[in-house]
């Protein structure tokens, strides 16, 4: 029997992951209202507060959807679909996906079909790296805020400093990724364009701008909403000017 990786059996398991999550959010959002109920809370406030909640999750929303189509071609849907509707983003789950495709001497986005045995692989790369957040919260997340806190208490200067810096490192992992295949402009690969390697440099630049050019509209022009839409235009856009770059430099 061959393997698929749209099987209806991976929509099952999935789609009921996905019920899972969606489930403990709404039995969140009913316990949350019983209880400004219960404390006397204005409820026109929350009731426009959810509205505005819900209105300003579309965007966003819309970027996950690009982001499990891109995957979907090597990945099929179910996996791509779980992922970045759980905990995932598309940075992370195309980086754990490529690493381990590339372990198996594959390239993402070329894959005819995989086996299960290298589906499994995948997954697992996928799912249980990203998992080390969950784990470290419970065992260091209190202890770690504690330290932040004294830090900022004494001095709350370092303690933006610091937190300025854990970010730009944050940063500077997905940024070396960026650049890693710059060694082909000096060292072209046999068959491959050695100006391919500028392709996801030139796709960050136009990111980059696209998202500049959102906050100085919030500046300028007062557009304070545009700050919940930002990212997912620049992410959006980036990934549409990904087409014509490619084809200018492969």
């Amino acid at each position: 029997m061959t393997f698929d990786v749209n099987h209806p059996i991976l929509f099952v398991l999935a789609g009921f992951l996905v019920a899972v999550v969606l489930g403990q959010s709404v039995y969140s959002l009913v316990k949350a209202i019983r209880r400004s109920k219960a404390i006397g809370m204005d409820q026109i406030k929350i009731k426009k507060t959810i509205k505005t909640a819900a209105v300003f999750t579309i965007a966003p929303a819309v970027s996950i959807v690009i982001s499990v189509i891109a995957l979907s071609k090597s990945l099929g849907l179910p996996l791509p679909w779980l992922r970045l509707s759980v905990v995932g983003s598309l940075s992370y789950e195309t980086i754990a996906a490529e690493n381990a495709v590339s372990a198996m001497g594959l390239t993402l986005g070329k894959i005819d079909a995989l086996t299960a045995q290298q589906y499994v692989n995948i997954s697992l790369v996928m799912t249980i790296s990203i998992m080390m957040g969950i784990w470290l919260v419970p065992v260091i997340g209190k202890k770690l805020l504690g330290g932040m806190s004294s830090l900022e208490n004494r001095d709350a200067k370092w303690a933006d400093i610091l937190q300025s810096a854990m970010f730009i490192g944050m940063i500077a992992a997905f940024l070396g990724y960026v650049f890693s295949d710059f060694s082909m402009l000096w060292n072209p690969v046999e068959g491959v364009a050695a100006t391919t390697a500028l392709i996801p440099v030139c796709v960050m630049a136009v990111s980059a701008i696209i998202m500049a050019l959102c906050g100085l509209l919030m500046k300028k022009l007062n557009w304070k909403w545009l700050g919940d839409y930002a990212l997912p235009i620049s992410l959006i856009l980036g990934m549409a000017s990904a087409i014509p770059i490619t084809a200018w430099l492969s």
